[in-house]
């Protein structure tokens, strides 16, 4: 079997390329921006490609490809069933609560009025969010009436940038003070800051609608859990200081049997096997006892979960053994 990549330097392309040369299997390196990707791929019998959604070139058409060329026959990474609902918040409010899993209670406006006869019968803090982006930059807590009425005001009229300069200069002035960003970074944020990107300037601006989830108070962590094929990983991830948002916070501990509940894990799996995902990514938070689905992904850091000592089967058996998450992708693809 001859698998296709492409490459983008940092990403999970890297291991991919590594595990066929590892295990001597053919590929071929293509570039999925070539008007004649289709014909580039004769004699393949599968594609992978990570794309990313601060990527505007990947937002613009990798899905697109991608499914195309699933439904040729050929196999594919991310196929649909993993990648429909990626980078869309809302989307994933749908089919979670489709397949009844615990989502954290969540509301979606596309009439300004309806939103805002919603907001004088509600109860705040609430959380804002815009359908995409990572790294909790586009999450916002809303902690007063006024303060919704006046975002949701904006949601349904100028809108709001897909990159948010000051709240990502702030990031990254975060993670200078606690040595996850070096000064080079952060001066790039500084210039962000009145120079946008190619892909603030290219992308269209979010408007039209308004998505908020109810605020769980007092977490001090969130857990990620990975499921890849038949194979389970997670880590637990704190809350920043002064914050509370877990996503982006790099301050991470890798979880073992004795580390989580095993509901988590059954739920994971459950929401695995509706989803049929090739990968996929499950934020949770704990309200009391109680697991709750945050939101959905495929994909995640390159080197996430490189600390991890170890990972769960299908059958919750603990496999005491370091693993390569990249390579469980190639290897999953070519079995399946």
């Amino acid at each position: 079997m001859k698998v296709a990549i492409h490459h983008t330097p940092g990403s999970f392309s890297d291991r991919w390329i590594d595990y066929c040369i590892n295990n001597s299997i053919p590929y071929k390196i293509v570039n999925a921006f070539d008007s004649d990707i289709v014909e580039r791929l004769d004699g393949c019998d599968a594609f992978m490609w990570h794309h990313h959604h601060a990527h505007f070139k990947d937002v613009l058409t990798a899905k697109r490809i991608l499914f195309a060329l699933e439904h040729s026959g050929l196999k594919v990474f991310p196929n649909f069933k993993t990648g429909w609902y990626f980078d869309d918040k809302v989307a994933q409010k749908y089919f979670l609560e489709a397949i009844e899993a615990p989502l954290v209670p969540s509301y979606v406006f596309y009439d300004r009025d309806e939103a805002l006869k919603w907001v004088n019968k509600t109860v705040f803090p609430k959380v804002f969010k815009l359908k995409g982006g990572a790294g909790s930059l586009n999450v916002k807590l809303i902690k007063t009436k006024k303060s919704a009425i006046r975002i949701i005001n904006r949601a349904f009229k100028n809108g709001f940038s897909q990159h948010d300069r000051l709240e990502g200069f702030r990031e990254r002035l975060r993670k200078y003070k606690v040595g996850q960003e070096d000064l080079v970074g952060l001066i790039k944020g500084g210039i962000r800051l009145f120079i946008p990107t190619n892909y603030s300037k290219q992308q269209s601006r979010e408007r039209g609608y308004a998505y908020f989830q109810d605020f769980i108070p007092g977490l001090k962590f969130d857990i990620r859990v990975q499921v890849i094929g038949k194979r389970i990983c997670a880590l637990k991830r704190y809350v920043r200081e002064n914050d509370f948002r877990a996503s982006g916070s790099g301050n991470l501990i890798e979880l073992g049997p004795e580390d989580i509940d095993d509901r988590i894990l059954k739920l994971a799996l459950k929401i695995q096997q509706k989803v049929q995902s090739q990968s996929l990514t499950i934020d949770f938070i704990l309200d009391g006892d109680n697991p709750l689905v945050v939101e959905l992904s495929y994909g995640f850091p390159e080197k996430f979960y490189d600390n991890c000592q170890g990972f769960w089967d299908e059958n919750l058996v603990w496999h005491n053994e370091k693993f390569n998450p990249q390579y469980w992708m190639v290897e999953n693809l070519l079995l399946s």
